[in-house]
């Protein structure tokens, strides 16, 4: 331990490998190291609490760290001048009361920065970075997914929902694009809650509660250890309107329940999988969803659009339909432009 008293600072928008390595080193090197996270209040950044728990996450097995946060009113990171610069130190020093015996920084500042200029008092200790930025990792955190540590990564996973009517290959093709982009998938919850009474012609309310609240539940554990996305087997809409086709005893509640899960997800893409292959039974499959496939199609159509959904339709034959999929989720890891 060199250090009585250190601080390391940054906007970790996102936190990414290279500052993990700068802050295990600092708390190595520290009785006592302050993290600050900078907010910029009027610049796009990540929500500031989600990068709290970022750190937290990162450095609560370590027993000297603490976590610090101030504000700043700058419009861009470019605008965050030196009239911001003293003020800003005056608060951090305020806060941490005590002498910092060094300041922490990165090889991509040097000594005419912030840091530097702000606490001369302070050692300057500057660790070699590697050539990653949070601004890169912003552009397209899908070109750069190996710097993200693991805790970061759900921020920026993106959800593909897949929907359709009965025997549609919906649940084959969820597996199928999870395998073709080695992540996870959530299963329908309701194939095996609906079948507590042998049959879904037997199900009672609660077993539509259940399936509305686990299959939620299963999402977000899913979401922990996806690879840049998730794939989803139907949703809280599509058990909506297998309470009306099913009638639910107590359908009332269970719509105002289903309506308020499908007002927490949130979908990059939905994918609606029109009813033009085969239909197979496979022994509880409807046969009067069988005898007028389109018409409950449309009915599954007619929910989306009442709760605002926009879907992407898939039709042809199981080997079409898996390369539209796959051509409408590489979609989504393009290139984002940057906004600040």
């Amino acid at each position: 331990m060199c250090y009585k008293v250190g601080m390391y600072g940054g906007s970790f928008n996102p936190l990414h490998m290279g500052h993990v390595d700068c802050i295990l080193q600092a708390a190595n090197l520290c009785g006592k190291l302050y993290l600050v996270l900078s907010i910029g209040v009027e610049r796009n950044e990540i929500n500031s609490r989600i990068r709290y728990r970022w750190l937290y996450q990162l450095t609560k097995h370590i027993g000297n760290v603490r976590i610090l946060t101030i504000e700043d009113q700058a419009g861009t990171k470019e605008a965050y001048t030196r009239e911001f610069w003293q003020a800003d130190a005056e608060q951090i020093k305020s806060q941490i009361g005590e002498k910092i015996d060094v300041v922490f920084c990165g090889s991509d500042y040097d000594e005419s920065s912030f840091w530097n200029i702000c606490y001369p008092e302070s050692e300057l200790y500057i660790f070699k970075r590697n050539a990653i930025s949070s601004t890169a990792i912003r552009k397209n955190p899908y070109l750069h997914w190996e710097w993200l540590p693991d805790i970061v990564k759900p921020f920026y996973v993106k959800k593909v929902l897949l929907m359709g009517g009965e025997s549609t290959g919906k649940s084959t093709l969820t597996i199928n694009l999870a395998r073709r982009f080695n992540t996870n998938f959530v299963e329908e919850a309701g194939r095996e809650l609906s079948e507590k009474s042998g049959t879904d012609q037997m199900m009672l309310s609660e077993d539509f509660t259940e399936i509305l609240l686990q299959h939620k539940l299963n999402e977000m554990k899913a979401l922990e250890s996806s690879n840049r996305v998730l794939f989803i087997d139907t949703d809280a809409l599509v058990t909506q309107f297998y309470m009306n086709f099913l009638e639910d005893p107590d359908i009332n509640r269970n719509r105002a329940l289903s309506d308020a899960v499908d007002a927490l997800n949130s979908y990059d893409l939905i994918l609606f999988l029109e009813p033009d292959v085969a239909f197979v039974q496979d022994g509880d499959r409807s046969e009067v969803i069988k005898a007028d496939r389109k018409k409950y199609s449309d009915q599954i159509k007619a929910l989306l659009e009442s709760h605002g959904r926009t879907y992407f339709c898939i039709s042809g034959d199981y080997q079409e339909r898996y390369l539209t999929a796959v051509r409408e989720v590489e979609k989504l890891f393009e290139a984002e432009q940057e906004e600040e």
